[in-house]
């Protein structure tokens, strides 16, 4: 009875919102250090110093050697290692040598009563964050582990954020025209060869130009795409080399080419089969010398970019009724990647609805809606002959006029 006269209404909400502080305290993300230390006294002082930093919200723990800590590090997964150098068994140095051999992903400061430059530079070089001597000053401790998990922070925003990028570029199948394509896309990726992408329109071409940039070695810079079919004739070199201000009349500053925005990235250029051939002859040259010149401009610009080139039109027969240069289609063709159309490769389509279905889904916050196997035999059935992209249409339109199910009923009905 007692208990029941204390739960008044505010009494209530007050136990609810104390409840729901608690499960999101246990919820979120809690760094967590680890202290390598052979002295017991630091290392008591350095965990008390962090604990004490209750805006953090510390988890801290400890390791009285180098073997201890490297253990722990195999073991659980820490955002930050504070490590002394000077240690029985194994020394700091060898910790964090050890510890980025076997891709352990802690940042690391190093903390060490002899210190010098030439120890410091040699533990930067080796991937450690910062260097601290010893007792190192509480102030500096704590700006450089603050500075230190915002790091790691930032390291995992950017793989997450990589991780959403390639997965929306992913290349969904498993059939063998598609396997024999991400053979390829491995082989030639490493490399800085150009490549021609054919295939017909909505088949999947600029996948395959995403996935040879993110396996190659220029990843990390940008992926810049220019449709050859969207641009003006009279616009086209504008926009792949740049121009001066005053190089025509609507010219009122100057502007950078995609060319110069790819610098040191990747290239390219979809549908190039319907670029002009005046367009194309620059681009011969810039493909020959690795230079450009802006529109209006006397000076040559030096660039370093990869070229990937996409068509859905037979070169050979645009080059024999003088409408593409030869010359060109041979600088860009080092390696030919056809993609299949959707009706050559059937046999995807189930896992290409499933992720359709996932991906809708995600995008409209709602639950994933099944589809029955009578319906995906329909869809296999159908001539797609706008290919993929026709294909995540129709997913589409489905998930919208269908119930939970998606039943062969409504393949018929909306397709």
């Amino acid at each position: 009875m007692g208990y029941e006269n204390n739960l008044t209404k505010p009494g209530l909400q007050a136990c609810i919102i104390f409840i729901e502080e608690l499960l999101t305290l246990s919820t979120k993300h809690m760094p967590k250090v680890l202290v390598i230390e052979d002295e017991a006294s630091i290392r008591a002082v350095l965990k008390d110093i962090l604990k004490d930093q209750k805006e953090l919200g510390l988890q801290v723990e400890e390791a009285k050697d180098g073997a201890e800590g490297l253990a722990k590090l195999e073991s659980e997964h820490f955002d930050l290692a504070l490590c002394d150098i000077k240690m029985p068994k194994m020394d700091g140095m060898e910790v964090l040598q050890k510890a980025k051999e076997k891709g352990i992903a802690t940042t690391f400061v190093m903390i060490s009563a002899h210190g010098t430059t030439e120890l410091a530079v040699d533990a930067t070089k080796m991937g450690a964050y910062d260097f601290l001597q010893k007792p190192p000053d509480l102030n500096r401790l704590l700006i450089t582990v603050r500075n230190a998990l915002d790091k790691t922070n930032l390291i995992k925003e950017t793989k997450q954020l990589k991780k959403k990028v390639s997965a929306r570029y992913e290349m969904i199948g498993e059939s063998p025209a598609l396997e024999e394509i991400k053979m390829m896309i491995e082989k030639v990726a490493p490399t800085d060869a150009r490549v021609l992408i054919t295939g017909p329109n909505g088949s999947g071409k600029e996948l395959v130009a995403r996935q040879i940039h993110e396996k190659s070695n220029r990843s990390r810079l940008d992926f810049v795409e220019v449709n050859c079919a969207a641009i003006p004739s009279d616009l086209i070199e504008s926009e792949l080399f740049g121009h001066e201000k005053g190089a025509f009349t609507s010219a009122i500053k100057q502007r950078i080419g995609k060319f110069e925005q790819a610098e040191g990235g990747t290239l390219f250029l979809d549908e190039i089969g319907d670029m002009t051939l005046s367009a194309q002859a620059k681009v011969l040259r810039a493909l020959q010398e690795n230079k450009i010149t802006r529109v209006g401009a006397e000076k040559d610009v030096s660039v370093n970019v990869r070229v990937l080139a996409a068509t859905n039109k037979d070169l050979r027969k645009e080059i024999a009724e003088n409408k593409f240069r030869e010359d060109l289609y041979h600088r860009l063709s080092v390696i030919v990647i056809k993609v299949p159309s959707l009706n050559e490769r059937i046999s995807d389509i189930p896992l290409l609805v499933d992720k359709f279905l996932e991906d809708i889904a995600l995008e409209t916050g709602s639950k994933k809606k099944e589809i029955e196997e009578a319906a995906l035999k329909a869809l296999a059935d159908y001539n797609w002959s706008g290919n993929i992209r026709e294909l995540r249409n129709v997913v589409e339109r489905l998930v919208i006029m269908s119930d939970a199910m998606i039943m062969e009923t409504d393949v018929k009905k909306y397709l």
